[in-house]
C-alpha cells in the first residue's frame, strides 16, 4: 500500500479541476496533513505549482508511478474539509472550478504573520457580559420569533427598521445585525456578517464595539494589508467562536461552529462576485446553510425578487417587525405652475428650506460630475468623441468637453450630424446640482459626496449634502429632509432589474432620514414609487415575480451565458441538448455578436458570440455539468492547437440582463 495525498492544484485550467494523487515521501510524512498548502509537480506542464491537500488515503500499487509531493509550504491547515466541500458545491453549481472559489476565500500566505500567530497563545473564548446579552435581547424583541428561529437554524428574511439610531449616525439595521451576532456568540457559536462595502461594515463594527468583546470580532475584507488579512484568517481558523464582519467572500470564512450567516442588502451588485465562477454571496450562503445547518438571515430595507421567490416557496421564512415603521415619503411632481427648468418642485423646495433650520438635508442625484451628458445644441444628437465615439461631458462651467472613455479634451468640437459647434447640457451631475442649490440657498454649507469626493459622515448642523446613489454620508440622528432627484432618469436604464435597483437606492436613502422627516421622490409615479411611498417593498417583489414568470425571466428561471467562437458555442449547445433532453425548445436565445452587447471580450476572439440558456432550477445540476464539460473540452482542444486563447466562457446566474 502507498500513502498518498489527494491534492487540489491551484491553477486556472478547467481540465485540472479535480483531485490528483501524489505519493508522500518519507521526509514529508509528518507535515503532509489534510488542509496544508503544498507544492506539487505537474507532469503535463513540467512545472511546480501550489495546491492544497484535501485528504489522505492508502492505495495499492498504481498502474504507473505516482509523482511525489515536492514540498509542504506551511504546516498550518488553511483548508478545512468543510470549506473545500462548500467550494466544491459552489463551483459545481456555477460550472466553475473549486480552486477559483478557494482563491477568493483563502488569502495569500504571509510568513511573518503566520510565525507571529504560531508563537502567540491561543485566543480566549469570548465572554458576553449580562448587559450586552440584555441589549441584544431587547433589540431582537422588535422581531418576534427571530431569535428562536436563528437558534433553530432556520432561513429567515427580515425587513430592517429604517432611520438611524437616535443621536447616532449608524442605522438601526446595524444594531439589529450586531444583536443577532452577539446573541449567537452568547450561545457559543460563530456569526458571519457579509456586507456590500466599507460604509456598511463601519456601521456594524461600530455597533459591535460597544457590546461585543474586542477579541471576538474579526474584520475580513480586501481593504486590509496582506499580513493583516492573513492574520485575521488564521484567527478565524481557531477553534474559538467569533464574529466575522466583511464583504462577499465572508460567507466562506471557516469560523468555528457557525451559528448564523447574515447577508445584508443582497440586491447590491457588490455582493455579486465578478471573478470566475461568479457565485453570488446569497447563493454561497444558501449552499453553506444547507451543508452545515446554520441559520441564515437575509436583511435589508428592500426585498429582492430572489429572496421573495424563496419566501413564496416556503424555503425562507418572513419575520416581520412587531411594530411597523416607515419614512414619511411624499411623491412630488413638477407641475405647470413650477418655473421652467425647475428640478425641485415648490413643495420639496419648501421642505428643504424648513429642514435646513434644524440640520442637514440630503439630495440624491443619479450621476457624479458637472454635466455628464452633452448633446448638440442644434440637432440634439448625443455629443461623441471623434477619436473613440465615447460620450462627451463637461467637468465644470465653461470648460472644454472631454471624453468619458479616452479622456481627450476638445476645445473645438463639431457635431458629426449637422457640423454645429455648440453644445447643450441635458443632465446635471452632483457638482452642477451643488452649484444650483448653493445659489438657491445662499450662506448654506454645501457638501458633495460621490466617487471623487469621499464623505462618509457629516455633522448634525445645517448643510446641503448632494450625493450620488450609494455614496450618501451618514448624519447623526438622520437627515431632516431627503430629496430624491433624477428618479425618472434612473428608471430609464434598459435593465431587467432596474425597478428593483431604483427601489433599493431610494429606500436606502430614505432610511437615512430622521423619524418624521419628509422624503420627497421627485418626478415619478407608478408601481415603484407607490412601493416606496407605502414602504411595501416585499409586495413589489412579489408583483415583479408574477410579471416575469410568464416571460421566463430570472429569478423565476436560471440563466446561463455562453460566450466564445460561433463553433464553440454551437458545440456547447448541441452537447447540452443531448445531455439535458428536458430543456424546452426555446431554452436557447441567440447567438448574437458579443461586440454588439457592449461586453468586453477579454481573452475571447474579436468575432466571439453570446448565447443565453434559460432553464428551470430542477435542471440546474445537469445544465451546469454539461456546460462545464463543454468548457473542459474546448480547453483541451485549444491546448492541442496553435491558438491557445479561450474559446468558450460560461457563467450561470448572471446578476443583470440588459433589455
Amino acid at each position: 500500500m502507498i500513502r498518498v495525498a489527494r491534492v487540489l492544484v491551484d491553477v486556472p485550467l478547467p481540465q485540472l479541476d479535480r483531485l490528483f494523487d501524489y505519493e508522500i515521501p518519507a521526509e514529508l510524512a509528518e507535515t503532509a496533513l489534510p488542509g496544508v498548502r503544498v507544492k506539487v509537480p505537474l507532469r503535463s506542464a513540467g512545472r511546480v505549482v501550489e495546491g492544497w491537500i484535501v485528504e489522505l488515503a492508502e492505495i495499492s500499487e498504481p498502474p504507473r508511478p505516482l509523482s511525489q509531493l515536492d514540498a509542504v509550504v506551511s504546516p498550518v491547515a488553511v483548508l478545512p474539509l468543510a470549506l473545500y466541500t462548500l467550494a466544491r458545491r459552489a463551483a459545481d453549481r456555477a460550472a466553475g472550478s473549486a480552486s477559483d472559489v478557494l482563491r477568493l476565500a483563502i488569502p495569500k500566505r504571509m510568513v511573518r504573520a503566520e510565525k507571529a500567530w504560531l508563537a502567540a497563545p491561543p485566543p480566549p473564548a469570548p465572554a458576553i457580559d449580562a448587559a450586552a446579552a440584555l441589549w441584544a435581547r431587547d433589540v431582537l424583541g422588535g422581531f418576534p420569533t427571530l431569535d428562536d428561529r436563528i437558534a433553530a437554524g432556520e432561513r429567515v428574511a427580515v425587513d430592517a427598521v429604517p432611520h438611524p439610531v437616535p443621536g447616532e449616525p449608524q442605522g438601526q439595521w446595524a444594531e439589529l445585525l450586531a444583536a443577532i451576532a452577539i446573541a449567537t456568540l452568547a450561545r457559543g457559536r460563530s456569526a458571519l456578517v457579509a456586507l456590500p462595502d466599507h460604509r456598511d461594515r463601519a456601521q456594524v463594527l461600530r455597533a459591535l464595539e460597544r457590546h461585543a468583546p474586542a477579541d471576538a470580532v474579526v474584520r475580513d475584507d480586501a481593504d486590509r494589508s496582506g499580513p493583516e488579512r492573513y492574520a485575521a484568517y488564521l484567527r478565524v481558523l481557531s477553534p474559538v467562536p467569533c464574529v466575522v464582519v466583511g464583504t462577499r467572500s465572508t460567507v466562506y470564512a471557516p469560523a468555528h461552529d457557525v451559528g448564523v450567516v447574515i447577508v445584508w442588502d443582497d440586491g447590491d451588485p457588490l455582493l455579486a462576485e465578478p471573478l470566475s465562477p461568479g457565485v453570488h454571496a446569497r447563493d454561497a450562503a444558501l449552499l453553506r446553510q444547507e451543508l452545515e445547518g446554520s441559520a441564515l438571515v437575509f436583511a435589508g430595507h428592500t426585498r429582492t425578487t430572489d429572496v421573495e421567490r424563496l419566501v413564496l416557496l416556503g424555503w425562507v421564512h418572513d419575520v416581520p417587525a412587531a411594530r411597523r415603521q416607515s419614512p414619511r415619503v411624499v411623491l412630488s411632481a413638477t407641475g405647470e405652475s413650477e418655473p421652467r427648468g425647475a428640478r425641485i418642485p415648490s413643495t420639496a423646495f419648501a421642505a428643504v428650506r424648513d429642514a435646513l433650520a434644524d440640520g442637514p438635508v440630503l439630495v440624491q442625484v443619479a450621476r457624479p460630475g458637472y454635466a455628464p451628458v452633452l448633446v448638440c445644441a442644434q440637432c440634439r444628437h448625443p455629443a461623441r468623441c471623434p477619436h473613440c465615439a465615447g460620450p462627451l461631458r463637461a467637468r465644470r462651467p465653461g470648460s472644454a468637453p472631454d471624453c468619458a472613455w479616452c479622456g481627450r479634451a476638445f476645445a473645438a468640437w463639431a457635431c458629426a450630424e449637422c457640423s454645429s459647434n455648440r453644445l447643450r447640457m441635458v443632465s446635471s451631475g452632483s457638482e452642477r446640482t451643488a452649484d444650483e442649490l448653493g445659489r438657491a440657498f445662499p450662506h448654506t454649507r454645501v457638501i458633495v459626496a460621490d466617487g471623487e469626493h469621499q464623505v462618509t459622515e457629516v455633522e448634525a448642523r445645517p448643510a446641503l449634502v448632494i450625493a450620488t446613489r450609494g455614496a450618501e454620508p451618514l448624519a447623526p440622528g438622520g437627515y431632516r429632509a431627503v430629496v430624491l432627484l433624477d428618479a425618472e432618469r434612473m428608471l430609464l436604464a434598459e435593465q431587467l432589474r432596474i425597478g428593483e435597483s431604483c427601489l433599493r437606492w431610494w429606500s436606502n436613502a430614505a432610511a437615512l432620514a430622521a423619524p418624521g422627516a419628509p422624503v420627497h421622490l421627485v418626478g415619478v409615479d407608478g408601481p415603484v414609487a407607490r412601493a416606496l411611498a407605502t414602504w411595501t417593498q416585499a409586495a413589489y417583489a412579489r408583483a415583479e415575480l408574477a410579471d416575469r414568470a410568464p416571460l421566463r425571466m430570472p429569478p423565476t428561471v436560471r440563466v446561463a451565458t455562453v460566450e466564445g467562437t460561433a463553433t464553440a458555442v454551437k458545440a456547447a449547445w448541441e452537447r447540452l441538448r443531448g445531455d439535458v433532453p428536458a430543456l424546452p425548445a426555446d431554452a436557447l436565445l441567440g447567438p448574437v455578436p458579443l461586440a454588439a452587447t457592449g461586453a468586453a471580450t477579454g481573452t475571447l476572439p474579436d468575432d466571439a458570440v453570446r448565447s443565453l440558456v434559460r432553464f428551470d432550477y430542477g435542471l440546474g445540476k445537469a445544465v451546469a455539468e454539461s456546460l462545464r464539460a463543454a468548457v473542459v473540452s474546448e480547453a483541451l482542444r485549444g491546448r492541442r492547437g496553435r491558438d491557445r486563447r479561450t474559446t468558450l466562457r460560461v457563467r450561470l446566474d448572471v446578476p443583470e440582463l440588459e433589455l
